[in-house]
């Protein structure tokens, strides 16, 4: 038994030294690649940027330890930001050693909003008389969209190019819930608020419908225009390659249709960049990927004086409080409200840009984050820049900001609430579960999940949420000084694409973040000034300790779910969720 105890002992210790010598080597190789990417790249003449697109895209990144890692363990989630992304096709612009930019596009998770801010990029590079090359061995309808905008699109001869139109496929959990033994109670005003219609019904209702068809049909118009526009075909043309599914057809069919320039496989793409730059057979072609770019000096930030403009990211789901078991990002409620507290007290930022990039959550905290919008505005400009969604509780957040930019196809408004209670009565019968209760007065135990709500209690609840509706329609009317009545023609839970809330009066102007920036330096009476962003990066060390071992869980999950990690996600942490939330229908899952 001695020796049992020895061995087990010596084996344990062995386990754990072990383990902190894997750790200390993590960080050791951490430390080695954010040292190796840290000094400044050399630019020299007849330089391409390289710019590599496969993996998911969000507005501002955070790299926490699992993104810092991730290259370490393969797992092949690469994720970009969006602003760096677009310094860096700003720096190549402006580089003269840079001739143009070779645009591989791979698989990219993002939305057709932040494929526009990219698109604008992109034109805006060729504009200063650089080219452009794309090359694909198969491109996704996004991606080509994007791709499009270059001198030259090439493909792999036995590549695809997917063409078929937009479509929203939305998931219903109604009768999955009722054969688990689960009632959703459901409180809510305006007939577009779908929000909860796949936990009350199996199919779209009619208001539901009409607003996603009139989505559907205004992304689809906004993707053909600026395609018929960058490749010289007709609307008409392409609407046909559309309903023709183009994607089953050999690659050829897309180069006799103009939407393909040539067919190559990706080794010929160094030759051809080569002939572009008159370079010689013999000589070595020099491409700056995106993180050599990321390290070049911004030019656009120099002589910019003392003076700041902060550029504000709020992204994901409105929450009361964090999870610090998600890597989902999620707007916090403290936690933005002690930013903008500091932002508003920081006599050095003269203006603040809100990123809003939410579709919605928590009602009590989106009323909770308006009032400290509201209080930042009445010390200096604050202009609201939408991404890929600002709807429902992420409109509320931006109605109070002088003005509102979004891009066309930014899906915003749903001004509306919603109170979902669920009652899982049944499922405690199948399982053989019961309970009882001792309570002092008639509605001590209302909310609990083992008995629904009696006639008064939803009374009691659909009166709650006609209160925070009024209060809803009445920050919107009063943030874009607009009647309560002109608002509730363009509200009821409805959701609108950016082009149709410019023409309704809920978005001021269409553009992207430089658009923004831009604005609230001429409220604030800025010429020169210094961009910096929030919230800032979090200390390494601290990051690495608080990471929650879920979160690598997460990871894998959404690797192995792909599409429908987000349902998931959202029945399991249904029980979660606050009762009563200003959000956008769960999931459009518009493809």
């Amino acid at each position: 038994m001695k020796d049992f105890f020895k061995f087990t002992l010596a084996t344990v210790t062995g386990v754990f030294i072990a383990g902190g010598v894997l750790f200390v080597f993590a960080v050791i190789t951490l430390f080695g690649m954010l040292s190796a990417s840290g000094g400044s790249a050399v630019v020299k003449e007849n330089t391409v940027m390289r710019l590599d697109l496969n993996g998911t895209l969000v507005d501002h990144l955070r790299e926490t330890p699992i993104e810092l890692l991730s290259p370490l363990l393969g797992d092949g989630m690469t994720v970009y930001g969006l602003d760096d992304i677009l310094a860096s096709i700003r720096k190549a612009k402006e580089n003269e050693n840079i001739k143009g930019i070779y645009l591989r596009a791979g698989s990219l998770s993002a939305s057709y909003a932040s494929l526009q801010e990219l698109r604008a990029a992109l034109l805006d590079f060729k504009e200063s008389g650089k080219f452009i090359v794309a090359y694909a061995d198969n491109y996704t309808q996004g991606m080509y969209y994007l791709s499009s905008v270059a001198d030259e699109v090439t493909m792999n001869p036995k590549g695809m190019l997917e063409w078929r139109g937009i479509a929203s496929t939305p998931l219903f959990y109604k009768e999955l819930l009722r054969k688990a033994g689960v009632e959703m109670q459901v409180f809510k005003v305006g007939n577009y608020k779908s929000a909860v219609e796949p936990f009350t019904a199996t199919e779209m209702s009619p208001e539901n419908r009409e607003q996603t068809e009139a989505l559907v049909r205004s992304l689809w118009g906004q993707v053909m225009a600026g395609v018929a526009d960058a490749r010289s075909i007709s609307v008409d043309s392409l609407n046909a390659y559309a309903d023709q599914a183009l994607m089953f057809y050999p690659a050829e069919e897309s180069v006799r249709r103009g939407l393909i320039d040539t067919l190559v496989y990706a080794d010929y793409i160094n030759g051809y960049l080569k002939s572009r730059l008159n370079m010689g057979e013999e000589e070595k072609l020099l491409l700056l990927g995106l993180d050599e770019m990321m390290s070049l000096a911004d030019p656009s930030t120099g002589d910019t004086g003392k003076d700041r403009i902060a550029v504000y990211y709020a992204a994901g789901e409105i929450v009361d409080k964090a999870d610090i078991s998600s890597t989902e990002e999620t707007i916090v409620r403290e936690d933005v409200l002690r930013d903008l507290r500091e932002l508003k007290e920081d006599e050095r930022v003269k203006a603040v840009v809100l990123r809003v990039n939410s579709p919605g959550g928590s009602a009590f905290a989106s009323e909770q984050i308006w009032h400290a919008v509201n209080e930042l505005r009445a010390k200096k400009p604050v202009v609201a820049s939408m991404g890929d969604y600002a709807a429902s509780g992420g409109y509320y957040i931006a109605c109070a900001a002088d003005s509102i930019v979004a891009q066309p196809a930014t899906l915003t408004g749903s001004i509306g609430i919603f109170g979902m209670i669920p009652n899982a009565k049944g499922l405690a019968d199948k399982l053989g579960l019961t309970s009882d209760v001792v309570k002092t007065n008639r509605h001590s135990d209302v909310g609990g999940l083992m008995r629904p709500l009696d006639g008064e209690e939803k009374s009691l609840m659909q009166m709650m949420i006609n209160q925070g509706y009024a209060t809803f329609v009445s920050r919107c009317a009063e943030g874009r000084r607009m009647s309560e009545a002109d608002i509730e023609k363009v509200a009821g839970g409805r959701v609108w694409t950016g082009e149709a809330a410019v023409e309704s009066g809920l978005v001021d102007t269409l553009g992207g973040i430089g658009d923004a920036l831009r604005i609230a330096a001429a409220k604030a009476g800025l010429e020169k000034y210094e961009v910096v962003s929030y919230p800032g990066k979090e200390d390494l060390f601290f990051s690495l300790f608080n990471a929650a071992p879920s979160g690598w869980e997460t990871r894998a999950l959404r690797r192995e779910l792909g599409e429908y990690y987000r349902p998931f996600s959202l029945l399991k942490n249904l029980w979660e969720r606050s009762p009563v939330q200003a959000r956008v229908p769960f999931e459009l899952n518009i493809r």
